[in-house]
């Protein structure tokens, strides 16, 4: 009896499958890269509709006559009456190694006239997050090479930490410091011979930028040799909105592939903001009531679903890992706007940029006091804990009092002290774009700070001063640098070295 059922539903499955491929349909309405279609009775939610000339879209409304539908890519050939395929797929996109280095759109063809991809695996850009048993606590540092960054609001491979700021501020250049950082890492790393390093991969997503700043992007990329370790994914403000919605899925799949595969990877989403008004477009145009400040209900979903595919994945699992920065614009500041919001309650902490400090000359300008890592330490080498423990608490202490300082009133030794090693802590912390610090440099200078080395300096000689340092660490000072990486914590031995090395670096710099 068995037999004959599982022959039946054989039967009916193959009968449902080629009903599938020839269910066809038509164009009823077209406007706004949005196409109404009728006849799909067979269409499934997300599934891709195909139009001629290589044109596809994605079924977003089912309704019980019509189906709305989302085009991707240039459909000004397409008219009403133009004929629409069901194909019984997911949309998908190339993935793998084979990838890196190049330019791709949202289909994940080539933008670069670098030649045909030759991918052998496509990931559905829409997937399910891996669940919590799959997944490993993150406790493995993810360097961004900028030491207010690495020192105070840690980053952990696998965790997903939000950019936050108005336009201007220098989101994006945090973004691209950190793969330029993950470039350099992983050429010293695959040059020492190290068979335990795991270089990090990374995947830049440009969403509704200008198509000159994406090119400036990959200039900079390729001029640091970062390029080759990354795939960009490029929608450009000139495309329609159905390409800036999936262009962000399409990237994390193609940085899913590599967490899935047993290595590491970093994902940045330039920018969100975009992305969510991308998605309200489309969203408006497919006549779906619309909710707070005109985002239908489900923007929300939109944003979580995305940001909990990375992860770190327990070793059963392939050990892999994906570390997302995903950028949000504010409007002056307003972090309880609803996007913001929302983004901040997915994320596992956020780094804040503030207008203010950018305009007084204080890059990259963070705000200490908002930004946050909820990873923290255990994302953190030992050594650098030993010397960056208490500089959070230090700095706050710091602008606290230098609120009151400001009115004039006389400052006892103590509070004076404070205020100067502080301002001699936001000199240090200024750094320069595109030119990210080793962790074994960062930790050296913090511990030269942290030891009383940097205070008979003026403040005005700081940046000066810190340069001289990371120079003779550089040279004379390479072994002692060497060492902070071997051991990874700062016991009496290594704390003698850089005592001396200090002490050696003080007589030429003085």
């Amino acid at each position: 009896m068995n037999d004959i059922l599982n022959d039946i539903n054989a039967k009916i499955q193959a009968l449902e499958s080629a009903n599938r491929h020839s269910n066809v349909g038509k164009i009823v309405a077209l406007a706004d890269g949005v196409a109404r279609l009728s006849g799909l009775s067979e269409a499934m939610y997300n599934e891709m509709i195909s139009f001629k000339d290589d044109v596809f879209g994605i079924a977003l409304n089912l309704g019980e006559n019509e189906v709305g539908c989302v085009l991707l890519g240039d459909a000004a050939n397409l008219n009403e009456g133009d004929e629409a395929k069901t194909t019984g797929k997911l949309l998908s996109v190339p993935v793998g190694k084979e990838l890196l280095g190049r330019v791709v759109d949202v289909l994940g063809r080539p933008l670069d006239n670098k030649g045909e991809i030759k991918a052998k695996e496509f990931y559905p850009v829409e997937k399910i997050a891996p669940g919590i048993l799959p997944r490993k606590s993150v406790n493995q540092p993810l360097q961004t090479g900028i030491l207010e960054v690495d020192a105070m609001i840690p980053i952990g491979r696998g965790q997903r930490e939000l950019i936050i700021g108005d336009r201007q501020t220098g989101k994006t250049s945090i973004a691209i410091d950190t793969i330029i950082n993950q470039a350099k890492i992983n050429k010293e790393g695959l040059a020492s011979g190290d068979k335990d390093f795991r270089p990090v991969y990374s995947v830049y997503v440009a969403i509704g930028q200008k198509n000159a700043n994406i090119a400036r992007t990959i200039q900079l990329l390729e001029s640091h040799g970062a390029l080759e370790y990354t795939i960009i994914v490029a929608a450009s403000a000139s495309e329609n909105a159905a390409n800036l919605y999936i262009a962000p899925y399409a990237g994390c799949a193609m940085g899913e592939w590599f967490m899935q595969n047993g290595m590491d990877a970093l994902i940045v989403y330039d920018d969100l903001s975009k992305h969510a008004a991308a998605y309200r477009q489309v969203s408006l145009l497919l006549k779906r009531p619309s909710g707070r400040e005109a985002y239908p209900g489900d923007v929300f979903y939109l944003h979580s679903k995305l940001l909990e595919r990375s992860a770190r994945l327990n070793e059963e699992n392939g050990g892999g890992s994906l570390t997302a920065l995903p950028i949000i614009e504010t409007q002056q500041g307003d972090v309880s706007a609803y996007i913001p919001t929302n983004v901040i309650s997915i994320t596992d902490g956020q780094i804040f940029l503030e207008t203010d400090l950018f305009n007084q000359g204080v890059r990259p300008a963070i705000s200490v006091g908002i930004s946050v890592s909820r990873v923290g330490s255990s994302a953190q080498m030992k050594a650098f804990k030993q010397v960056a423990g208490k500089l959070k608490g230090e700095y706050a202490q710091y602008k606290e009092l230098a609120a009151f300082a400001q009115f004039g009133s006389d400052l006892d030794a103590r509070t004076k002290a404070i205020i100067d090693k502080g301002d001699k802590l936001v000199e240090i912390m200024k750094q320069n774009n595109n030119s990210p610090k080793s962790a074994q440099a960062q930790i050296a200078i913090l511990w030269a700070l942290q030891n009383g080395f940097f205070d008979d300096i003026d403040v005005k000689k700081i940046a000066e001063a810190e340069a001289s340092f990371e120079a003779f660490m550089d040279g004379q000072g390479k072994p002692v640098l060497d060492r902070i990486l071997k051991d990874k914590i700062i016991k009496d031995e290594l704390s003698e070295m850089l005592k001396q090395a200090c002490q050696n670096w003080k007589k030429t710099f003085a």
